[in-house]
């Protein structure tokens, strides 16, 4: 019996390819020992700009993407990379990010206080400048402690920046948070627009800030890489500009949600000015070049988006408690396996801010603790604490 042609051909078979032939061919990855460090200082759709160590010529920025292997690692503003390729930092030119280097602190939040997956925010900073004006968006206290407790769980030094205080009806007090906070060590500094004696003048415009405040905020970010993290509208934008001579946009409050606009999209790393550059601005571009440029010898400002929720939902309750300095100790008394619910759980915090022990804002802050312990265990109580806390 003849057969067909037809019969005899495979052409439409589909072969699946075969796993091994797209392994690498050995399981050691290259070291690259002659690739250049540098610190990431923004990030933009796949595309990682960096600021390169040691830059003999002054400033070297770098245009890079990561390696096949590094696809699955988060790599955030402050980041210390490895490079290689064309690392010149010409214009067109695109070099390979081939490494992480070990990161000394991790700061992270998440969607809310239930959600596992994390966002991994600034690496790599020793110091988090947590930012709230005194008016106009109203503060709270509430993100200000979740705040502090991410600070602690990342081994991070705090500092509270007090914007617009101008417009706080106690400027020796704005707000309250002063007293509030005033039983933890916690450094604060304020700060005011600049107004000259009988009003307004042609340089004191909205943007204008108190130079005190200014040079006092200068002299502690100085020789660190820090943090800064505030709702929209706080001022993020206008202090990071004064400090560094930048030009990142500013925006108003919304009249009706009372919330900040966004002016920023994304994490941004800015080398603080020289105290030279801050009292003379128009030295800042020889500052620029003389303050370049090694590992450790510069000042780093990373200024985030404004957040609208920061959940700790990757902190245990224990660390919660720890970042509470003014009730931690009061938890001595506390029955083994303590929730620090309420007394008739064993709880001795109670008593302890009865007797006046955590200050005169104690009752609030056992408040704040416990309304941050109860979101963290899922419960359906304080649901605006999710929400970088309602607490006023």
């Amino acid at each position: 019996m003849s057969r067909r042609w037809s019969d005899f051909d495979e052409s439409d078979v589909k072969v699946r390819p075969n796993k091994r032939g797209s392994r690498p061919r050995t399981k050691e990855s290259p070291d690259h020992p002659d690739a250049e460090l540098g610190r990431v200082i923004t990030v933009d759709r796949g595309r990682y700009r960096v600021h390169m160590h040691g830059s003999g010529d002054g400033e070297r920025l770098v245009t890079a993407v990561r390696a096949k292997a590094l696809r699955r690692s988060p790599i955030v503003p402050g980041d210390v990379v490895a490079l290689v390729g064309d690392t010149s930092g010409g214009e067109g030119t695109l070099a390979r990010l081939v490494r992480i280097e070990e990161r000394s602190t991790l700061l992270r939040r998440s969607a809310d206080d239930t959600d596992d997956a994390e966002r991994v925010v600034v690496a790599n900073a020793d110091q988090l400048l947590v930012v709230v004006a005194a008016a106009d968006p109203a503060p709270r206290t509430g993100f200000i402690d979740r705040a502090l407790v991410a600070a602690f769980h990342a081994g991070i030094e705090p500092i509270l920046l007090i914007t617009k205080t101008d417009l706080a009806e106690d400027p020796a007090d704005p707000a309250g948070l002063l007293a509030h906070y005033a039983e933890l060590s916690l450094t604060t500094v304020v700060s005011r627009r600049r107004v000259a004696d009988g009003g307004p003048g042609p340089g004191d415009d909205a943007d204008a800030l108190d130079e005190q405040a200014v040079a006092r905020l200068h002299a502690l970010l100085d020789g660190h890489v820090t943090a800064m993290i505030g709702h929209s509208g706080v001022g993020k934008s206008t202090m990071v500009n004064a400090l560094t001579g930048a030009d990142r946009a500013t925006g108003d409050v919304n009249d009706v949600t009372g919330r900040g606009r966004h002016t920023s999209s994304s994490a941004v790393a800015l080398r603080l000015r020289t105290p030279e550059a801050v009292s003379s601005p128009q030295g800042a571009d020889d500052a620029s070049a003389e303050d370049a440029d090694s590992a450790d010898g510069v000042s780093w400002i990373i200024d985030t988006p404004g957040v609208r929720s920061f959940g700790l939902a990757h902190v245990d309750p224990d660390d919660v408690l720890a970042a509470f300095g003014d009730l931690v100790q009061g938890s001595v008394d506390c029955e083994p396996g303590c929730a620090h619910e309420s007394p008739q759980g064993g709880c001795a915090l109670d008593a302890w801010v009865a007797a006046g022990r955590a200050g005169e804002h104690g009752p609030a802050r056992l408040a704040s603790l416990r309304g941050l312990l109860s979101s963290l265990s899922g419960s359906a109580e304080e649901q605006e604490e999710k929400r970088l806390g309602s607490s006023p």
